[in-house]
Protein backbone atom coordinates (compact mmCIF):
# COMPACT_ATOMS: atom_id res chain seq x y z
CA UNK A 1 0.00 0.00 0.00
CA UNK A 2 1.19 3.27 -1.33
CA UNK A 3 0.32 6.55 0.01
CA UNK A 4 1.23 10.02 -1.42
CA UNK A 5 0.15 13.49 -0.86
CA UNK A 6 0.90 16.62 -2.18
CA UNK A 7 0.71 19.97 -0.64
CA UNK A 8 0.57 23.25 -2.51
CA UNK A 9 0.98 26.12 -1.14
CA UNK A 10 1.02 29.57 -2.60
CA UNK A 11 2.22 33.10 -0.58
CA UNK A 12 1.61 36.11 -1.98
CA UNK A 13 3.53 39.10 -0.79
CA UNK A 14 2.27 42.62 -1.71
CA UNK A 15 4.53 45.09 -3.05
CA UNK A 16 4.87 47.72 0.13
CA UNK A 17 5.03 50.85 -1.11
CA UNK A 18 7.62 53.01 -0.13
CA UNK A 19 7.28 56.10 1.78
CA UNK A 20 7.59 59.41 0.68
CA UNK A 21 9.99 61.13 3.00
CA UNK A 22 9.04 64.66 1.94
CA UNK A 23 5.59 64.30 2.59
CA UNK A 24 5.34 61.57 5.74
CA UNK A 25 5.53 62.48 9.16
CA UNK A 26 8.74 60.42 11.10
CA UNK A 27 8.29 58.65 13.80
CA UNK A 28 10.43 59.63 17.16
CA UNK A 29 12.10 56.39 18.22
CA UNK A 30 13.56 55.40 21.69
CA UNK A 31 16.66 53.36 21.96
CA UNK A 32 18.37 52.31 25.16
CA UNK A 33 21.93 51.22 24.22
CA UNK A 34 23.69 48.96 26.32
CA UNK A 35 27.62 47.06 25.66
CA UNK A 36 27.29 43.00 25.37
CA UNK A 37 24.10 42.82 26.78
CA UNK A 38 20.30 44.61 26.45
CA UNK A 39 18.92 46.38 29.39
CA UNK A 40 17.70 44.20 32.38
CA UNK A 41 13.44 44.15 31.83
CA UNK A 42 12.98 45.89 35.66
CA UNK A 43 14.97 49.20 34.19
CA UNK A 44 11.21 49.75 32.35
CA UNK A 45 8.85 49.12 35.05
CA UNK A 46 6.99 51.23 36.90
CA UNK A 47 7.02 54.42 34.22
CA UNK A 48 11.17 54.92 34.43
CA UNK A 49 13.54 53.91 31.18
CA UNK A 50 17.67 53.03 30.97
CA UNK A 51 19.65 56.17 31.33
CA UNK A 52 21.40 55.14 28.36
CA UNK A 53 18.54 56.85 26.40
CA UNK A 54 18.72 58.16 22.84
CA UNK A 55 15.94 59.77 20.55
CA UNK A 56 16.26 59.21 16.76
CA UNK A 57 13.45 59.91 14.04
CA UNK A 58 12.58 57.29 12.03
CA UNK A 59 10.23 56.64 9.43
CA UNK A 60 8.14 53.82 9.13
CA UNK A 61 10.19 52.09 6.09
CA UNK A 62 13.80 52.60 7.41
CA UNK A 63 16.21 49.62 7.48
CA UNK A 64 17.82 48.71 10.43
CA UNK A 65 20.80 49.48 8.55
CA UNK A 66 19.65 53.06 9.20
CA UNK A 67 18.89 53.03 12.92
CA UNK A 68 22.45 51.94 13.63
CA UNK A 69 23.83 55.13 11.57
CA UNK A 70 22.67 57.62 14.91
CA UNK A 71 23.85 54.83 17.44
CA UNK A 72 27.02 55.02 15.65
CA UNK A 73 27.37 58.74 16.14
CA UNK A 74 26.90 58.98 19.64
CA UNK A 75 28.57 55.83 20.63
CA UNK A 76 32.16 55.11 20.19
CA UNK A 77 31.89 51.56 20.76
CA UNK A 78 29.24 50.99 18.06
CA UNK A 79 32.03 52.29 15.49
CA UNK A 80 34.41 49.38 16.05
CA UNK A 81 35.16 46.35 13.38
CA UNK A 82 33.20 43.37 14.48
CA UNK A 83 29.93 45.30 16.37
CA UNK A 84 26.77 43.66 15.79
CA UNK A 85 23.51 45.17 16.94
CA UNK A 86 20.74 42.92 18.90
CA UNK A 87 17.83 45.01 18.16
CA UNK A 88 14.66 44.13 21.00
CA UNK A 89 11.21 45.47 20.95
CA UNK A 90 10.12 46.82 24.51
CA UNK A 91 6.76 48.39 24.62
CA UNK A 92 4.82 49.82 28.06
CA UNK A 93 2.32 47.43 30.07
CA UNK A 94 -0.09 49.60 30.77
CA UNK A 95 -1.30 47.34 33.56
CA UNK A 96 1.63 47.97 36.08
Amino acid sequence: LTMSSNVISQVTMQQEKAVDREKVVYVNCLFFCANARHNPSNNYSRGSTPANELQVCIWMDCTLRELTGPIKEVNPDARRRGTTFDFAVVSPDRVS
